[in-house]
């Protein structure tokens, strides 16, 4: 049985001078956590998941398009996607977020 884990997401941030940082925080066959870390101007091209996906916004500022809908994205922004919807982003600032991803 697991017994669980915490990090500080804070200190596990880096910042690349351009693309992506990711390091995977938990998986398993039903989940995947992994904390992503863009940096600024960097952009993700449109594609899709077989998952359940959910973003949250921990630190910087884009845009994150979900189907035909532009969202902001700034700290504390929550971001729901159902399985095999299309979506993209764009780092304006250097951005970090939580991307879960579930069955």
């Amino acid at each position: 049985m697991d017994k669980g884990f915490s990090k500080d997401l804070s200190e596990l941030m880096q910042f690349p001078s351009e693309g992506i940082f990711s390091t995977v925080l938990a998986k398993a066959e039903d989940y995947n956590y992994t904390l992503m870390c863009l940096a600024a101007g960097t952009n993700i091209d449109e594609h899709t998941s077989t998952k359940t996906g959910v973003v949250q916004v921990l630190k910087g500022k884009g845009i994150f398009r979900l189907f035909d809908n532009d969202i902001e994205m700034k700290e504390g922004t929550f971001i729901f996607m159902p399985a095999n919807a299309p979506h993209s982003l764009q780092a304006d600032e250097d951005l970090a977020i939580l991307l879960c991803l579930t069955k």
